[in-house]
């Protein structure tokens, strides 16, 4: 198996933040700090873009109202029936399909299909594929339509 990269190591450390954010179930911002401060304990955050990581955590927690606003729309299931690793897995997805348009829409979708398969149920990434796939063509239109006629 190839090394992770930094960035992806930092989507993994951004998902167990939002996981113990989401179960936690406080919708609060103040918890950011903390969970933050116990990641970069852990023994690989040195491998990971910290960078990177600091965007995608306080990002996704602070606009979790808007990007959830964004996906629901093509979950088929209530909000509160997501597994945490799945909403959490869907708001870093949205996160940089709608704020970070240097992420290119693809690899915004295949790194939330690759955190799916990695930390998700069975079918988790068919779920994510799905729902960011229908958001991508809502916020990066543009960018799909370029894409297809190459």
């Amino acid at each position: 198996m190839p090394p992770r990269s930094a960035r992806r190591r930092a989507r993994e450390l951004a998902l167990q933040g939002l996981y113990a954010w989401l179960v936690r179930d406080t919708d609060s911002l103040q918890d950011a700090g903390e969970i933050e401060a116990h990641l970069r304990d852990e023994d690989e955050f040195d491998q990971a873009d910290a960078v990177w990581f600091q965007t995608l955590l306080h990002g996704a927690m602070r606009e979790a109202p808007a990007l959830r606003e964004k996906f629901v729309p093509f979950v088929d299931r209530p909000l509160a029936e997501l597994s945490p690793i799945e909403h959490g897995i869907l708001l870093i997805g949205s996160f940089e399909l709608v704020h970070q348009i240097d992420v290119p829409y693809r690899v915004a979708i295949n790194e939330a299909v690759e955190l799916a398969k990695s930390f998700g149920g069975t079918d988790g990434f068919k779920f994510v594929n799905g729902v960011l796939d229908k958001l991508a063509a809502e916020v990066r239109s543009t960018e799909l339509r370029a894409a297809t006629r190459r």
